[in-house]
């Protein structure tokens, strides 16, 4: 396996680290203090530009075509500067890539340009509910068959862009007799369809400058044609072609991770303690050492995920050991670079505040790391009992 970059890959992840040093670092801290999210709707536009909000789209689509490798890194590139920006940026390609996975012909002409051509803000899942979450498949939501297609009633929680969004897509219960689990259907549907209402913006910890909402829908009639799939095949839908999200948020984290230790180590070469440089300091280099090493595990990890996945391999296990590990090591870096600036670093005026606060949901959105672990044990369990049989 060769894992270094192809010449368009490198050029994307330049592309990606100039956009964001030039157009996202500099408005980062006013975005997450004012919440303006009309400035991160501007950002997805020009991001969509780029080509950076369909990077493994087919061209006829108004795709890149880059792949999950050029994708990983792109990712990790706005994360850097901006993780509000980046995991909207993440949850639309991913939103593209099902549609272009699972939709029929009309629904990829309808949807996919309007998402890679910046028409579309941005696209959004609504799959998490209040008793829903680590366990989709105990989503209430119903869709009810009537005339020409389904009725739909039930609450999203925690729908990551919901209001700057353009198109849904939505997992509901079409059939209540069969197990759970069974009788689940997935829908796309457009944001401003009838019997939509979103709420206000969620109260964050962090990542305060991309919008958390909810979403109800109140009696929406969702037509036949908006079936994406097969009927009651949509968890595994959900389970199967969102595991590429986990690529996302594990390159989102390793991207936030790489901040911190760049930004702590440029502060102990000027710092000074007890007369000389904190970077003198055997404690606080091995502390960089440490993170740093882990955080180019990470970065493997990522690369072989999607590289595996672009080559057609079987990759939910990678993705979930990707994710796991990335999203726990770049908390792990930000507290670590955190504790470098001693009590600047927990100053608002210093950016490890904002990094520590933004990193922190990494560990539990697309699947939180005890859920990985299960997802890991179950596939290494499998692979196991097969080589007995």
């Amino acid at each position: 396996m060769d894992l270094s970059l192809s010449e368009e890959q490198q050029m994307i992840q330049e592309t990606a680290r100039r956009f964001a040093e030039a157009e996202l670092a500099p408005f980062a801290a006013e975005l997450d203090q004012n919440k303006d999210y009309a400035r991160l709707a501007t950002h997805c536009h020009k991001l969509a530009e780029l080509g950076f909000m369909g990077l493994n789209v087919q061209a006829e689509y108004g795709g890149s075509e880059a792949g999950t490798v050029a994708f990983s890194l792109a990712i990790t590139e706005i994360a850097a500067s901006c993780a509000s920006t980046a995991v909207t940026m993440s949850v639309t390609n991913m939103v593209a890539e099902v549609i272009q996975a699972m939709g029929s012909e009309v629904q990829k002409q309808e949807y996919l340009p309007k998402l890679c051509s910046g028409e579309f803000t941005a696209g959004s899942f609504c799959l998490t509910e209040s008793g829903a979450g680590s366990d989709p498949a105990s989503m209430r939501s119903r869709a009810d068959a009537t005339e020409g297609g389904w009725r739909l009633n039930g609450t999203k929680q925690w729908i990551t862009s919901a209001e700057l969004a353009g198109v849904f897509v939505v997992w509901a219960v079409t059939d209540v007799t069969v197990p759970k689990g069974k009788g689940i259907s997935c829908f796309l549907i457009p944001a401003n369809a009838e019997g939509i209402s979103i709420s206000a913006a969620e109260k964050k910890m962090g990542q305060h400058g991309s919008p958390t909402n909810e979403v109800h829908f109140d009696n929406c009639f969702v037509p036949q044609d908006a079936l994406l799939g097969e009927l009651n095949d949509g968890f595994r839908i959900a389970v199967g072609e969102l595991a590429g999200g986990r690529i996302g948020i594990g390159s989102l984290a390793l991207g936030i991770g790489q901040a911190a230790m760049q930004y702590a180590s440029a502060y102990i070469l000027e710092r000074q303690q007890f007369g000389k440089p904190l970077a003198n300091f055997q404690g606080l280099q091995w502390m960089l050492a440490d993170c740093m090493t882990e955080l180019e595990a990470a970065r493997l990890l990522l690369m072989s995920a999607a590289w595996q996945k672009d080559s057609g391999q079987a990759f939910a296990r990678q993705a979930s050991m990707a994710k796991l590990f990335s999203s726990e090591k770049a908390n792990d870096a930000c507290y670590t670079a955190l504790q470098m600036l001693g009590g600047y670093g927990y100053m608002q005026e210093y950016p490890l505040e904002r990094l520590s606060r933004d990193v922190r949901i990494t560990t539990i959105y697309e699947g939180t790391s005890e859920v990985q672990r299960i997802i890991i044990a179950r596939d290494i369990l499998q692979s196991a009992a097969t080589q007995q049989s």
